[in-house]
């Protein structure tokens, strides 16, 4: 199959998803920077989650801009992985509502968890479909982003269970940003 209208979906899903991340944004009682204060952990929490859905977003788009043709395995693990994606407003909002508290935390670094661990079944799934694809098969040949992911989500979760629960939140965004620098690590590795 192609890809074209399978990318099409996937933007379109996170475009809805992105919306109702906004909608969720409550607006400050009153005029003033005091008020606007008040609602920092939902700005936040917003602003780390519009990261992750456009993270989320670029990734695909660069993949699926080098993929020639995919299967059934790959809409499938494609069409979990947006399944847990889309709880990414709910959680969003419970996590914003319950900033110090465990549970709200550990259900949105879960998320991330059950995400990378899908990602790693969509790379091996997209090489499987695309095996003369030599790009592909170069760009997906290691899992480290993601296992990276789920170490630095996982050790934030036990910091917030012991001690501060947003540890689990800031670990997720500490994920971002290593995700973006470990390729360009990668890269500068090869030429030397």
């Amino acid at each position: 199959m192609k890809t074209e209208r399978f990318e099409a979906l996937i933007d379109a899903i996170l475009a809805i998803i992105i919306t109702i991340i906004v909608l969720e944004i409550p607006l400050a009682p009153e005029g003033t920077w005091q008020s606007l204060f008040e609602l920092k952990y939902e700005f936040i929490i917003y602003a780390i989650s519009f990261i992750v859905c456009f993270n989320f977003w670029n990734y695909n788009n660069n993949i699926f801009s080098i993929v020639n043709k995919i299967d059934s395995r790959v809409i499938w693990s494609m069409g979990i992985t947006l399944f847990v994606f889309s709880f990414l407003p709910y959680l969003t909002t419970f996590v914003a509502e319950n900033f110090n508290l465990f549970f709200p935390q550990f259900m949105y670094g879960l998320s991330f968890i059950i995400t990378a661990l899908l990602s790693i079944l969509i790379a091996k799934y997209l090489k499987e479909s695309d095996p003369e694809n030599i790009t592909l098969q170069l760009v997906l040949q290691n899992d480290d982003t993601y296992i990276t992911t789920i170490i630095i989500v996982f050790i934030g979760m036990i910091i917030g269970y012991l001690a501060y629960p947003p540890a689990i939140i800031t670990s997720c965004l500490l994920s971002l940003i290593i995700m973006w620098i470990q390729p360009k690590m990668r890269k500068k590795e090869i030429r030397i």
